[in-house]
């Protein structure tokens, strides 16, 4: 067992200037990928050399703003271009099974946005795709491309922790009424955009559950508002999440072992602070970076980019497994506490998207 340390460790997060330059088309031109492309461009060596939309003339104004010389009005025309190396898929959930196989079919790597698909059969469908194909494949979850989550590795790598016992995390936010995250027929609520959070942090941590406890509270909108889940391991070590969006909430995280304890203040999943604790004596280790927020999204690129440049077709960062993983225990969620998104339910008739037994 590591004895308590006297600092923590430095990220080992490379430059992202040093990754080799790739040329990126974008599918989607919505705020995710206003912030992907800002951040890539401002601080990596990639290229982004066309974007696509359903609607030519939102390509062509994303493409102005954003100095990128093709715009297109379709996702074929994009993927089919000579001058791309890699995809960004950064259109809404439901489009991203569709998108991801586009792409893919067209030979082309792919970073898609997460959640890599609306479920684990998704999941590993693009899974299986893109292994068939031999192409780098990865969901652009970034938090586990910051250099503080290296960090983190490093402290649960080192064991000072001792034997993990408990996983929380959570993350509430309100929206304004005409959020796409309100709309069912978009798969809306808190579980896809803000429960992958803390969902994937305990299962990196935990691993696959082997028993899964939800409960869920409905949105007046008609979508899920609130879901929490209690996970345990076959030792009955606990992941404890939570995500609303009738609430906003600290977004914080905490990982306990037996030794010592380390919290990662709100909003866990971006850049900020690290705290380490040893047990009994309160004794404190802080790890701090800049509060930047989504100017952070191209340690993602930058990963993809070293990672198709070297022959890896997936990042050891946080493995299309993984993504699987997540989106499994999300699906045993969903069916304890009935949500059902639209498309699942065309395709299982008779099934309730909202049919909570006694509520």
């Amino acid at each position: 067992m590591s004895a308590f340390p006297t600092a923590l460790p430095a990220a080992r997060t490379p430059d992202p200037m040093e990754a080799p330059a790739l040329r990126w088309g974008v599918l989607g031109t919505g705020w995710i990928a206003e912030r992907f492309v800002r951040s890539v461009q401002r601080q990596t060596r990639q290229r982004f050399t066309g974007v696509a939309s359903r609607d030519v003339a939102r390509a062509k104004h994303f493409a102005d703003r954003h100095d990128i010389p093709h715009a297109y009005g379709s996702y074929e025309e994009l993927t089919a271009a000579t001058d791309v190396d890699v995809v960004y898929v950064a259109t809404g959930h439901t489009d991203h099974l569709d998108c991801a196989r586009i792409a893919l079919e067209a030979g082309k790597h792919t970073l898609v946005e997460k959640p890599l698909g609306l479920n684990a059969a998704q999941a590993a469908e693009i899974t299986q795709l893109a292994t068939d194909r031999g192409l780098f494949c990865a969901e652009a979850l970034w938090t586990f491309f910051l250099p503080k989550f290296d960090v983190v590795r490093q402290i649960l790598d080192s064991g000072v922790l001792g034997d993990i016992r408990t996983v929380l995390a959570e993350h509430g936010e309100r929206f304004t009424a005409d959020h796409r995250i309100l709309r069912p027929d978009l798969a809306g609520g808190p579980l896809l955009d803000l429960g992958t959070y803390p969902l994937s942090l305990a299962t990196w941590i935990l691993g696959a559950p082997a028993d899964v406890l939800a409960t869920a509270q409905p949105h007046p909108a008609g979508v899920n508002g609130q879901t929490s889940a209690l996970l345990s391991d076959a030792d009955g070590n606990q992941g404890i999440i939570h995500t609303t969006l009738l609430s906003d909430t600290p977004t914080t995280a905490t990982i306990a072992g037996t030794r010592a304890t380390l919290s990662l203040p709100g909003p866990f999943y971006q850049p900020g602070d690290i705290v380490l604790t040893l047990a009994g004596n309160g004794r404190q280790l802080t790890y701090t970076e800049p509060r930047v927020a989504h100017h952070a999204l191209h340690f993602e690129a930058a990963e993809a980019a070293r990672c198709v440049s070297s022959g890896r077709v997936q990042s050891p960062l946080r493995t299309l497994d993984d993504s699987v993983i997540t989106l499994q225990v999300m699906d045993e969620i969903r069916r304890q506490c009935g949500i059902v998104f639209p498309e699942e339910t065309e395709q299982h008739p008779g099934t309730a998207r909202w049919d909570v037994p006694g509520r």
